[in-house]
C-alpha cells in the first residue's frame, strides 16, 4: 500500500473528520486538530486504506514518488509493484525482563504476506518492477538452501509471469542429492523455480556475483532475457524498500499521535534492510537510533557494505553515523545453539510471537542479552523491533526443536463415558 495524494481543502476537512471519528470508534487516541502533520497523516492513511482495498490493486504496477525528505537521493525508482500487504501492524510486545521503564514495540513485517512474508517483499516491489521495465522474461538470484529471499523471489516472479532461477548453496555432502521439500524449498519447488545447487566451498571460492553471471550467460545463449537480483535483494534499488518503510512508520506514528520511538532494532543478513532503515530514520522526522544485529558476517563487513549502498544513492552520509551493528551470528549463519533455540521457544510461549531462528530470533536474543549486560543504555527508552519474517525456516530445525516443543498426551476417556457410533462428525 502506498500513501495517497493530498486532497483538496474541501475534501481534507471531510477526511479529517472521518478519520477522527474512525479512530475514536476504534478506541485509539484522537489526532489533535492543532497538529497539521497528524491531520495530514490521518487523511493520507484513509486514502491509502481505500486504495489498498480496491479490486485489482494487489500485484499492480504504479508510479512511485520518494518521500519529500528523500527526494534528493539518486537514482530514485519511478515505479513499483504492489506485492505485499502494507502497512504492517505495530503493537506493544511484552517481552520479559526488560530494563526499568523500557518499552518494546514490534513492527510485524512477518505479516506482509504468507508466500512473500518478511522484509524481502519490500525490496522486491522495486526490483521486480525494474526487471519488468527492462523486458526480462526470467530472474536469477542466489542464497542459502533455506533462503527466505529466494522463496519470496520465486513467488513474486511467478505472480508476474516470469521464470525464476535459484542458485542455492548447501553442504558438499548434499550438493548431488535431491534437496527435498522442507520449509522454503517446498514453496520454491511448488511454484516451479529452477534450482541449481552449489557447495558452500564452491560458493566461497567463486562468489555469488560470478555464479549469477555464469547462469546469466548461459540463459542469454539460450535466447532468454534474465535479470539478476543480488543476494537478499540488497542493492541500492532494493534499499528503497526500507526507505519507504520508514515513511510508513512515520505515518503510523502520526496517526497514533502518542507514540514515539527512540530506537529501531533489526536483524542484519545482507545489508539492504539496515541501509534503508538507517538512511530513512536519519532523513525523516523519526530520528531514531538504528541498531542491527548481524547474523552472518562481522559488523565491519556490514558497515562497509551498507556504505556502498548509501553511496549508491549519493546521500553523502556515513554508515557508522547512521547505524550501530553488533555481532549476533553465534555458531554461524543458519546455525543455532541449544540455548538460542530454547530462547525462540520461550519467547513464543511467553508472548505468542514466533521468531525465526536464523534472523529475528538471533537479533532479539542479542538485544535482550545487551539489555541485561547494559541496562542503563536502554532504560526508559521506547524501542521498535522490526520482525523480518522467515517462519518457514523453522521447519528446517524440527529435529533440534522436538525436545523443546510443547508436550502432548492421549486424552483419558473412562469407560463410563457414553459412546454411540455416528455421534461425532468428522469435519
Amino acid at each position: 500500500m502506498r500513501w495517497g495524494p493530498v486532497l483538496s481543502s474541501c475534501s481534507r476537512a471531510h477526511q479529517v473528520d472521518s478519520g477522527l471519528y474512525l479512530l475514536a470508534r476504534g478506541g485509539h487516541s484522537l489526532i489533535p486538530l492543532a497538529s497539521a502533520a497528524a491531520a495530514a497523516a490521518g487523511m493520507a492513511g484513509v486514502a491509502a486504506a481505500s486504495a489498498a482495498g480496491k479490486i485489482g490493486s494487489f500485484l499492480s504496477k504504479k508510479p512511485y514518488a520518494p518521500p519529500s525528505w528523500a527526494s534528493h537521493l539518486s537514482p530514485a525508482p519511478s515505479q513499483t509493484f504492489s506485492l505485499g500487504h502494507f502497512p504492517t501492524p505495530i503493537h506493544k510486545w511484552n517481552l520479559p525482563n526488560l530494563p526499568s521503564g523500557t518499552e518494546v514495540w514490534i513492527k510485524r513485517d512477518d505479516l506482509s504476506g504468507m508466500q512473500l512474508s518478511g522484509n524481502k517483499v519490500r525490496k522486491l516491489e522495486f526490483l521486480m518492477a525494474d526487471a519488468v521495465a527492462q523486458g526480462a522474461d526470467c530472474v536469477i538470484t542466489v542464497g542459502g538452501i533455506q533462503s527466505n529471499h529466494c522463496r519470496a523471489t520465486a513467488v513474486a516472479a511467478k505472480y508476474l509471469n516470469l521464470d525464476c532461477y535459484l542458485i542455492l548453496r548447501t553442504s558438499k555432502l548434499l550438493v548431488d542429492k535431491d534437496p527435498g521439500l522442507v520449509g522454503n524449498l517446498l514453496v520454491e519447488r511448488l511454484v516451479g523455480a529452477h534450482i541449481d545447487l552449489v557447495s558452500k566451498e564452491e560458493y566461497g571460492k567463486i562468489g555469488s556475483v560470478a555464479l549469477a553471471d555464469l547462469l546469466k550467460k548461459k540463459l542469454l545463449e539460450e535466447g532468454r532475457k534474465p535479470y539478476v537480483i543480488p543476494v537478499g535483494g540488497s542493492n541500492s534499488l532494493g534499499t528503497w524498500g526500507y526507505i519507504e518503510a520508514i515513511q510508513e512508520i512515520e505515518h503510523q506514528i502520526q496517526i497514533s499521535g502518542d507514540v514515539r520511538f527512540d530506537d529501531i532494532v533489526v536483524a542484519c543478513g545482507s545489508g539492504g534492510t539496515i541501509a534503508g532503515l538507517a538512511l530513512g530514520s536519519k532523513l525523516s522526522s523519526l530520528k531514531a537510533n538504528v541498531h542491527a544485529f548481524s547474523v552472518c558476517d562481522d559488523p565491519e563487513y556490514f558497515y562497509a557494505y551498507a556504505q556502498g549502498l548509501i553511496d549508491g544513492l549519493h546521500s553523502g552520509l556515513v554508515s557508522r553515523d547512521l547505524v550501530n551493528i553488533e555481532n549476533a551470528k553465534g555458531l554461524g549463519y543458519a546455525m543455532n545453539t541449544a540455548e538460542e533455540l530454547k530462547f525462540v521457544k520461550d519467547i513464543a510461549a511467553a508472548t505468542g510471537i514466533v521468531l525465526d531462528p536464523v534472523y529475528s530470533g538471533k537479533a532479539v536474543y542479542g538485544m535482550l542479552k545487551d539489555m541485561a549486560a547494559n541496562p542503563a543504555k536502554w532504560e526508559g527508552r521506547k524501542i521498535l523491533f522490526v520482525h523480518t519474517g522467515g517462519l518457514l525456516g523453522l521447519y528446517d530445525k524440527v529435529d533440534e526443536l522436538s525436545s523443546l516443543s510443547g508436550s502432548w498426551r492421549r486424552m483419558d476417556l473412562e469407560e463410563s463415558v457414553p459412546r454411540k457410533d455416528g455421534t461425532g462428525k468428522m469435519f
